[in-house]
């Protein structure tokens, strides 16, 4: 496990970037905004990272957890995703400056016995200790998967398909837009990236939430990489962009939560079916 909070995350960055070159793009173009408005050295903070696992006891969602744990972050807020037999929990640092973490797993046993099948098979080529190995959280997929088992996993589950191709690391990280100089509003960074061609996710609408429910997010639609298959060379989602405005509660301080019904809009930013 680390011990360097900072180096872990620049860890999951360059992992995370490596697969995602729209955000390395839309990092320097916030760059540029910045560094044109303000006179200090401009900072994109990030709001939070997200990780993804299934409920399976080696690399469950605990197991992924602990890494973040030993360094000093605690468990904030669970929530369900019914329709996609998610849950998911987010953690904090008692270091505001420092992102939370959003991690996901995928409920298994309420999978299609064919998709068990092929989720179990690929979990059991991960040796027992690697949840425990410092590179373990952008150590990528430990198996792989045929064309027909990937086309098996898209038609059930986006989710667990996404999984089958890159196993562990960053699936996003997030711009927060309550530190930026140059915009001071989340739909007008939207526009602003939508001028320079970059594809926003409309699933549920382009901004999930707002003031009403203390948070407002925006997404990219996930990049498409071509990955080799075990049989086969296909195109597939890899990782997006978020962006998140946060509101002040009622005692001033600003929301440090996550809304459900706007996560569960924003996981659809890696589906196959419809990312650009």
């Amino acid at each position: 496990m680390h011990t360097n909070v900072n180096t872990l995350f620049e860890n999951l960055w360059q992992d995370y970037v490596a697969i995602t070159p729209s955000a390395q793009k839309i990092h320097a173009l916030l760059d540029s905004y910045e560094a044109k408005h303000s006179s200090a050295k401009a900072q994109i903070i990030n709001d939070h990272i997200a990780l993804r696992t299934f409920n399976i006891d080696k690399i469950n969602m605990q197991k992924l957890a602990a890494h973040f744990v030993t360094l000093g972050y605690s468990e904030q807020g669970q929530y369900l995703f019914e329709q996609k037999k998610l849950v998911a929990k987010h953690f904090e640092h008692p270091d505001d400056n420092l992102p939370k973490v959003f991690i996901s797993e995928l409920l298994v046993e309420e999978m299609p016995a064919d998709v068990q099948r092929i989720i179990h098979a690929m979990v059991e080529s991960v040796k027992d200790d690697a949840a425990q190995q410092e590179n373990f959280l952008y150590s990528g997929p430990h198996w792989q998967v045929s064309a027909q088992d990937y086309a098996t996993l898209v038609a059930e589950s986006e989710y667990a398909a996404w999984m089958s191709v890159w196993g562990f690391r960053a699936n996003h990280f997030t711009v927060s837009v309550n530190h930026l100089s140059h915009f001071n509003e989340l739909a007008e960074l939207n526009s602003a990236l939508k001028q320079a061609g970059f594809v926003l996710n409309q699933s549920g609408g382009e901004i999930k939430g707002g003031p009403e429910v203390l948070l407002a997010q925006s997404s990219t639609m996930a990049d498409k990489i071509t990955v080799q298959l075990s049989d086969a060379e296909k195109s597939v989602p890899s990782c997006f962009y978020e962006f998140a405005q946060r509101y002040a509660m009622a005692n001033g301080s600003l929301y440090r939560g996550f809304v459900a019904a706007s996560a569960d809009k924003i996981f659809e930013s890696t589906n196959a079916s419809i990312a650009m």
